[in-house]
């Protein structure tokens, strides 16, 4: 008579980590972090030092190294909030579609709140930083659920090659109504052009702060949601036969990350990539349990923004590189690697 093993629990994962590891890794990446804010706010066109850099933290600004430390300040804010943003939601997509390739870019919505916003200021005059939050957030919803529409058409459901080009198709498709909505409107053209490469450059903290709710809502929904996507990682089947409300999870958990990616692309433009290569990276680290990957990738993704930002003020001085453009010559080959891999076909 055989016996009948029982179905693994959602958080028994096959590649998890040992505690201790994981806290090591944990205190590896925060230290890494505070060290690149650090970097981020001594080194640019000028560099600074710590005398410079204490005193612009007590509010003086007498100095040209104290008076770029104080514009420096909200630029590091910025790029920590944003990056741990998409890194998070990045991972929170790819748990819910259980699609390795799943990415605010590559799926196409960051161009949906891109559109959005743009058709916003052309048509409507919006004008005002949390009317634009709102109209990207929208955005970014209605282009997910369009890619993931499209990507389901067919036998075999949204597989991770069928979502993929359903997001670079609709990226591609949405980016051509931009430029046409943008370039009659020399008033708004250049602006525009500028903000669509992505970058954190001329951060303030009235930005920061009018975005802030948004993003915090969105990483509440997406860390409770952790639990649930261990279900569905199992499958549709399993996690119902677990008690898991599926629709209701994934529905959820998908609002988290359409916040986070909408909020973060209204204030800093449409960055890719992040979301596609920090939770990878971060399963390497602390293995597939949720509970453990969304916060480590909202702390890698702040990590890898902010590290570009950094290189972006390095490699072209006196002039800067913006994090967009860094972000895509570092993902675009991890993409075309993860596609490479024959047998990834779900997480």
């Amino acid at each position: 008579m055989t016996s009948v093993r029982p179905a693994p629990a959602p958080d028994a994962a096959p590649a998890r980590r040992p505690g201790p590891v994981r806290f090591l890794w944990l205190l590896v990446v925060v230290g890494l972090l505070v060290a690149l804010m650090g970097a981020s706010v001594a080194i640019g066109s000028r560099d600074v030092g710590w005398s410079e850099i204490l005193a612009a933290l007590g509010g003086s600004a007498e100095t040209m190294g104290e008076a770029a430390v104080t514009k420096r300040i909200p630029r590091t804010v910025l790029a920590v909030v944003v990056g741990a943003a998409l890194g998070l939601s990045g991972a929170v997509m790819q748990g819910v579609t259980r699609n390795p390739l799943a990415d605010p870019g590559v799926l196409g919505i960051n161009m949906g709140a891109s559109l959005a916003v743009v058709a916003g200021i052309a048509w409507f005059g919006l004008f005002s930083a949390t009317a634009i939050v709102w109209t990207a957030i929208v955005g970014a919803a209605v282009a997910a659920v369009f890619v993931y529409a499209v990507g389901s058409l067919g036998r075999g459901g949204a597989t991770p090659l069928k979502l993929a080009l359903a997001g670079a198709a609709t990226s591609a498709a949405l980016t051509s109504f931009i430029t046409a909505i943008a370039l009659p409107r020399g008033d708004i053209v250049e602006n525009v052009v500028s903000w669509e490469i992505g970058g954190v450059g001329g951060a303030t903290f009235t930005g920061i702060g009018t975005v802030a709710p948004f993003l915090l809502v969105g990483l509440a929904v997406s860390l409770v949601s952790a639990r649930s996507l261990n279900s569905l990682a199992l499958g549709d089947e399993l996690a119902a036969g677990l008690g898991e409300r599926v629709a209701l999870a994934r529905g959820v958990a998908a609002l988290g990350s359409v916040l986070l990616c909408g909020a973060a692309t209204a204030v800093a433009g449409p960055i890719g990539f992040v979301g596609l290569v920090v939770p990878h990276l971060c399963r390497l680290l602390v293995g597939v349990d949720h509970r453990w990957l969304l916060p480590f990738s909202a702390i890698v993704g702040a990590c890898l923004l902010t590290g570009a930002d950094v290189l972006g003020r390095i490699v072209a001085r006196p002039t800067e590189l913006d994090v967009g453009i860094l972000t895509a010559l570092i993902g675009a080959p991890f993409f075309i690697a993860i596609v490479r891999r024959q047998k990834v076909r779900e997480l």
